[in-house]
């Protein structure tokens, strides 16, 4: 009996050692599917999904594409009326949570959700993935239905009483681009973190291996969801891959408090098919990596900077309605330059193009073997900052070719010609602590940014300040928690707020938008300046910067990013970001100082393009290529 019981116990450490050992090899390489958002948006079927899902397993997973994911709306009714952000067409259940739209999903019948869609696609030797809004739906909240107890199967129950949606939904945090759709829930109660709990243990039970959450990070960021989401994934009985939408303003600083809770994460807002959103990316890209964040620790695992889905082959529009019906609008050099960006910075890589009109030019690039070794398994991946070309005499540093890639948006004072941009960061940052309450023309309700001060010519840059709408409205019963929070006006005149995040999706390169909108009842509103000078947002808890800007550098010139491989190789990106060609060159020398240990400062190299295949032959003291606008070339060298 007693070796019974030992070898049972023994058994039982041997399995949790493995399942740990496993669990730390999570997202280990930059994570590789197929997500239907570019091609269908919203209103895939499942027939749709299923035919997808058969040729990615024929086509595309011998080369690593393993996920094939549903992207968002999947419980929405296809119907006149419904669109992105419509209110009252989604299939919720008796707990409020979303379930399969039963006309496009008709396996999900009976209470069987995505188990069945799921069972074919791990058949195939996929992954299957969904996507999810943050908290709980407006819809749910507004039918006030009742929270699972997943530990009893009942309703939930704290304090003598059952708990409802709106106990927990925290109306003034709705998803900023999703008004109708989704909020915000309290994670402070324990029936909100049973909500969640039963929405995450519904996804394993159907079989998800990877979860899109979106509306949770970059300017939209709700910390306590995904600490709270992360716990949870951590105490399920299958693997489940975290991953983070969008990423509109992310900074890495920003990214330091969550990746190792997440496995990927956007940086990025959305990226479409066009070259102003290729160009959005080659900033944060050299940021991140600069900072340290690519394959950083993540949950149970590694996490991954993620610059968005491919929007290459066959597509759909932003917004829309309808399934694929184009072609990508970039040209074949540009789509080269994205795909060799997404595989030097290390992103996950995840096409979104119609699989079922996969055409020969665009597999070819999406299986790029060399490309795919470069994203998977190369390291020192970053920016190489030294490189000439015949467009400048000099060698130059990348950091004189500056491109704001953060979104941000763009107001002029009334009382000045200046234009200020508006950043938003962590409150822990120095950077947001420039904030004071100052009279203005012998009125004291001004909140004024230090830095513009300065200047003896120019006005200080100051924000008119009143009570929030929220701490003055007679229906709400806590209003403690507003007190001390205000709105921000850019005139006493007119009634329009400072907000802190788009009332829609934004794109990667657009870099210019609305800073003020007609105050309301909104978190996204409300502000509360801090005595250390930082001015937070109730709505993301991230706090505001503001600079002062002339004009704005163009993203023109070239660029080069520099990686080491498996075997001893070093991989040697340029980018001609030009409208005309331009030969790159760089330096032997200058490598071997970025990339120490490596053979290129005594050994012989040889060379080759990889898109091309062109042999460069022996390379000496000089690499140089010639490049076409808008175009990327890869530089494999071999030393010995």
């Amino acid at each position: 009996m007693k070796f019974l019981f030992l070898f049972s116990f023994l058994c039982f450490c041997l399995g949790l050692l493995s399942q740990r050992v496993s669990s730390q090899d999570h997202a280990s390489t930059p994570p590789r599917g197929w997500n239907s958002y570019d091609s269908f948006i919203w209103t895939i079927s499942e027939e749709e999904f299923l035919q997808s899902s058969d040729i990615i397993s024929k086509q595309l997973l011998p080369h690593g594409y393993e996920y094939a994911v549903v992207d968002y709306l999947w419980y929405r009714r296809k119907v006149p009326g419904a669109y992105v952000d419509s209110l009252g067409f989604d299939v919720i259940d008796e707990w409020g949570r979303p379930i399969p739209d039963p006309d496009r999903w008709p396996s999900s019948k009976g209470g069987k959700g995505f188990t069945e869609v799921a069972a074919k696609v791990h058949s195939l030797g996929l992954k299957f993935g969904i996507h999810v809004m943050r908290g709980i739906s407006t819809q749910a909240v507004n039918a006030n239905t009742p929270i699972l107890d997943t530990a009893k199967g009942t309703a939930y129950e704290e304090s003598g009483r059952k708990w409802t949606a709106q106990d927990i939904g925290i109306k003034e945090r709705t998803c900023a681009w999703m008004n109708n759709g989704f909020m915000s829930v309290n994670t402070e109660l324990g029936a909100g973190k049973a909500f969640l709990r039963s929405l995450y243990q519904q996804y394993a039970e159907w079989g998800v291996d990877f979860v899109k959450n979106d509306c949770v990070f970059g300017e939209d960021i709700d910390v306590p969801e995904i600490i709270f989401v992360s716990e949870v994934l951590k105490q399920l009985d299958r693997p489940i891959l975290y991953s983070l939408s969008p990423g509109t303003r992310a900074t890495p600083t920003m990214a330091k408090d969550i990746s190792g809770l997440v496995n990927m994460y956007r940086i990025t807002g959305d990226d479409w098919d066009s070259w102003g959103d290729v160009l959005a990316h080659f900033d944060v890209s050299r940021d991140f990596a600069a900072a340290n964040m690519i394959g950083a620790n993540g949950l149970l695992g590694k996490s991954w900077p993620d610059l968005d889905m491919l929007p290459l082959g066959w597509l759909s529009n932003a917004g829309s309605n309808d399934g694929p019906h184009r072609y990508t609008n970039l040209g074949l050099r540009e789509q080269r330059t994205q795909m060799t960006l997404w595989s030097m910075a290390k992103s996950p890589l995840m096409f979104g193009g119609d699989v079922r009109k996969l055409d020969d030019t665009t597999y070819g690039l999406i299986t790029n073997p060399t490309l795919l070794e470069i994203n998977s398994f190369s390291s020192n991946n970053k920016e190489f900052p030294y490189v000439s070309s015949n467009l400048s005499a000099r060698a130059f540093k990348n950091d004189d070719l500056v491109h704001t890639w953060q979104a941000r948006r763009h107001l002029t004072d009334a009382r000045s010609s200046d234009t200020h941009v508006l950043g938003l960061t962590t409150c822990a940052d120095v950077k947001a602590m420039g904030w004071s309450i100052q009279a203005v023309d012998q009125d004291p309700e001004h909140i004024c940014w230090k830095e513009n001060s300065r200047s003896k010519r120019r006005a200080p840059f100051c924000l008119n300040k009143r009570e929030s709408l929220l701490a003055l409205d007679e229906d709400i019963l806590d209003k403690q928690k507003y007190q001390g929070k205000v709105n921000l006006l850019a005139s006493d005149k007119m009634d329009l707020c400072l907000h802190a995040s788009p009332k829609r999706k934004l794109t990667s390169k657009e870099l210019k938008r609305g800073f003020f909108s007609p105050c309301r009842w909104d978190a996204n509103q409300m502000w509360e300046l801090n005595s250390n000078g930082t001015l937070v947002n109730s709505y993301s808890g991230l706090c505001a910067t503001i600079n002062s800007v002339e004009a704005q550098a163009n993203s023109q010139g070239v660029r080069s990013w520099i990686a080491t491989g498996q075997k001893g190789q070093i991989y040697v990106a340029f980018f001609n970001l030009n409208e005309d060609w331009a030969t790159i060159t760089a330096q032997k020398s200058d490598l071997a100082k970025e990339l120490p240990g490596t053979k290129l400062s005594g050994g012989s190299c040889k060379g080759t393009e990889a898109w091309s295949g062109q042999d460069l032959g022996i390379i000496g003291q000089t690499i140089s290529f010639s490049v076409i606008p808008h175009g990327a070339a890869v530089i494999v060298l071999q030393c010995t």
